[in-house]
């Protein structure tokens, strides 16, 4: 019985944003130990604040600060936290709605067990020891006791003045999950290993797919026949890419292109090197190139062969 491939993957894209005056003065205010609110026309605080009336649609910016206490509007416990969670131990995720607001903010609540929590149940802001104008600078939350902290019943104005405000913010975006590519993906894999590129052909419509998806998109229909195709192929369309990725080391610009290789009906992306990012070009003949040890093709590069005739890929695009 063949192997059954799986591994570990993580989707992770770093989002850089500008903040408007009510993020960035809610942002700040949280590196400042003030946690800020904003109030709608008809008297509501909302909590975090938003820069339009989700009822109304009005610009809104009539910053007001509400308490670091509040109280628990609904709860979940959080058996295993995951990476970049709030805490490493087991907690709960928790609406709180705090002193002087009327609507809730999601975060952690630290408590030793799911018996300690409670929907009603008091608790306040624990802040991290170190704040930078983020989210995070909230540690989590913990259960209180007290009297309730800096808070009324009419929440006190606040200008959003503060020095050095935030500006803007990073947002770490990050999917982790365990792939198993299934038969046909796992043939295709394995013929990656040995320099090879094998797709699989439509007992319907005689397409060739490459990778291989083990049945027909067009179809519907299993797929089983294995075809080898390439290596050379011809860029249908392509982009410059001029953003560096974190962890990618290739000097930008360069160009991601999609590429059908000889014998297939699906074009794949790679990435095409070996000639300046301006001169690539719909058509290219390109061939891989394969780096020690690679599992894939590190880039194609030209062959050298006169361009494809539009007409040999139109199909294609």
């Amino acid at each position: 019985m063949p192997e059954v491939l799986k591994a570990p993957l993580a989707v992770e894209f770093p989002f850089t944003r500008s903040l408007g005056p009510v993020q960035s003065a809610f942002l700040t205010g949280l590196r400042e130990r003030v946690v800020l609110g904003v109030r709608t026309v008809d008297g509501r605080v909302l909590v975090p604040p938003v820069e339009y009336d989700p009822v109304t649609a009005d610009e809104i910016r009539d910053l007001v600060e509400v308490g670091a206490t509040g109280t628990v509007t609904t709860w979940a416990w959080n058996h295993e936290p995951r990476r970049g969670q709030p805490l490493a131990t087991p907690f709960a995720w928790v609406l709180v709605r705090l002193d002087g607001a009327d609507t809730a903010l999601l975060h952690a609540l630290d408590a030793p067990g799911p018996d300690g929590v409670r929907t009603g149940m008091r608790v306040r802001v624990r802040w991290a020891a170190e704040r930078t104008g983020a989210i995070t600078d909230i540690a989590c939350f913990e259960p209180y006791d007290g009297p309730a902290e800096e808070a009324s019943a009419q929440p006190a104005p606040h200008t959003g003045e503060f020095a050095d405000a935030v500006t803007g913010i990073v947002a770490p975006a990050r999917l982790d999950y365990t792939y198993t590519p299934g038969r046909a993906q796992s043939a295709y894999l394995d013929a990656l290993g040995g320099r090879r590129t094998v797709g699989e052909r439509c007992p319907s419509c005689r397409k060739v797919y490459v990778p291989p998806r083990g049945a027909c998109p067009t179809c519907g229909v299993a797929t089983a026949e294995r075809v080898e195709v390439g290596p050379r192929g011809t860029v249908t369309t392509f982009c410059i890419v001029n953003i560096k990725a974190k962890n990618l080391d290739i000097e930008v610009p360069y160009v991601y292109a999609h590429i059908a290789l000889d014998g297939a009906d699906l074009a794949l992306h790679g990435r095409v090197g070996g000639i300046p990012y301006d001169q690539v070009r719909m058509g290219l003949r390109v061939e891989p190139v394969w780096t020690s040890g690679a599992r894939f093709p590190d880039h194609y590069r030209p062959t050298g062969e006169p361009d494809a005739d539009y007409d040999t890929y139109k199909e294609l695009l």
